[in-house]
């Protein structure tokens, strides 16, 4: 059996992010998630948002990791090939207690070293953004503030972590962890892995991780928040996200632009129990409609092409749990990874690191270390010259699977072939795209079906939406 020096529990953003850091040293590493593909958790259904850092208390983990992780966010995504764009972001105030709000946030930001914070009057605020509500009374702008695609980070992050030595395992749901004295042995059903050291960035579940290696010092708790996402043709209808004032369950529904165009409302904020409910509902998603609508009025729901839920984890303190583990040093905990985690996790991933190196960890450089992912093929993003050369190269590219967001036949095959490879139709969906256009699949679903039947090597019948028993399809009908 191999023996990894350490072993990273969870595929989400901060397990993506701590993986690649550790694949910049001469050591062995290896991901485990327990789904079919990484990015099945918070990472694949959130906000998208890279806050400025204004909303946390100073003094906390949330405030110094926000801010060092949006300072560090251009150039992690530029090294991974990843759409960032930094938008800024606007906190709207609706009534003179939301102006002293908003004063208090730009007081708390610039304590938190957060840059370029400022009021804005009702007219400033119009003439940045003439969508908004004519009934604002003011606004708190935060131009650090940026848009970015959380799983295409995390997978990217993922896959330069694979192409610089790392492993990947995934259907490896963590069941017993054993300290050994010198290593840990983490067991999945019948099948064991080895580490002398452990990450716990299992999101959610990180508060059962830490009971299997005995410490109880914290709980999760899962709070639901639901979206709206609507049609390219809404995009434009603000450049920046657009906040509402912050209440004690988060930072509100927002209103924002996405990297790929289209426009993004929610999340609703209900603490539930069950950590893998991430079911809509008609209530909440008539809330995200009501809320948003007090901030941008002329959004048409009409437009939306889906909805979906997302899981925080949020920690009983209130804030990141970034230390070793009580009884456990050679554990290092990344748990509590909430709002504004996104942002926070290539800071968290660096302290993760540093974490483990004082833990006994050594830390020596890997000479032949590339930090960058080589770009993921987008045919809908290139110029004609471009897109002759690239079909010219690789015929495949010469044929278009979803019409909706232009991805070719190519795509499809590089999201299979490439690190992580894609092993189901979802999988492909974050990697490729096929699928996240108006028609949600509806057309090009069965021709990437038909592409990974064949990669595999498996019958049709057997590709699955996202693993487990979500099977695709029931059987031949000639």
């Amino acid at each position: 059996m191999t023996r990894y020096d350490v072993a990273v529990i969870g595929g989400g953003v901060t397990g993506g992010l701590t993986l690649r850091e550790l694949s910049r040293w001469q050591l062995s590493a290896v991901l485990l998630e327990k789904e079919e593909d990484v990015v099945m958790g918070a990472s694949k259904a959130n906000s998208a948002i890279v806050h400025a850092g204004f909303d946390a208390e100073p003094g906390t983990n949330k405030a110094k990791y926000n801010v060092l992780g949006n300072a560090m966010m251009e150039e992690t995504a530029k090294e991974l090939s990843v759409p960032f764009v930094r938008n800024g972001s606007l906190v709207l105030a609706f009534t003179g207690e939301d102006l002293d709000t908003i004063a208090e946030l730009k007081a708390r930001g610039e304590q938190n070293g957060v840059p370029g914070l400022a009021l804005l009057s009702p007219e400033e605020v119009l003439a940045l953004e003439p969508n908004v509500t004519p009934e604002v009374k003011g606004a708190l702008s935060a131009p650090t503030g940026g848009i970015v695609c959380p799983y295409e980070l995390a997978i990217g992050a993922i896959e330069n972590a694979m192409d610089n030595g790392a492993a990947l395992r995934t259907g490896f749901a963590v069941e017993e962890i054993r300290d050994m004295g010198e290593y840990f042995i983490l067991r999945s059903g019948e099948e064991t892995v080895e580490a002398r050291f452990v990450v716990n960035a299992a999101g959610v579940y990180a508060d059962e991780v830490a009971r299997m290696a005995g410490d109880e010092s914290f709980s999760i708790t899962p709070r639901r928040g639901e979206y709206q996402l609507l049609d390219k043709a809404q995009g434009s209808l603000v450049r920046r996200t657009i906040f509402q004032p912050p209440t004690k369950m988060g930072k509100g529904v927002l209103v924002t632009p996405t990297v790929d165009g289209n426009l993004l409302t929610g999340p609703t904020s209900e603490n539930i129990e069950d950590k893998a409910d991430t079911s809509t509902t008609a209530a909440g998603l008539a809330r995200v409609q009501e809320l948003a609508h007090r901030s941008v009025p002329g959004i048409q729901y009409r437009m939306a092409i889906t909805s979906f839920t997302g899981l925080r984890a949020c920690a009983d303190c209130h804030d990141f749990i970034i230390r070793p583990a009580k009884g456990a040093p050679r554990l290092i905990h990344a748990a509590g990874i909430e709002s504004p985690g996104l942002t926070a996790s290539p800071a968290v991933a660096k302290e993760v690191v540093r974490l483990l190196e004082a833990a006994g960890l050594a830390l020596a450089p890997k000479e032949d270390f590339d930090p960058r992912r080589k770009p993921f093929p987008k045919f809908r993003e290139m110029d004609d010259e471009e897109r002759a050369a690239l079909v010219k190269a690789d015929p495949h590219f010469g044929r278009i699977v979803c019409r909706c967001e232009g991805v070719t036949e190519g795509e499809v095959l590089a999201a299979i072939r490439r690190n992580p490879p894609a092993r189901s139709v979802d999988a492909v969906k974050r990697r490729a795209r096929a699928g996240m256009g108006r028609c949600q699949g509806g057309f090009c679903g069965p021709q990437v079906v038909e592409l990974l039947a064949r990669e595999l090597g498996i019958p049709m019948e057997e590709v699955t939406k996202s693993g487990g028993a979500s099977k695709m399809l029931t059987g031949k009908t000639r």
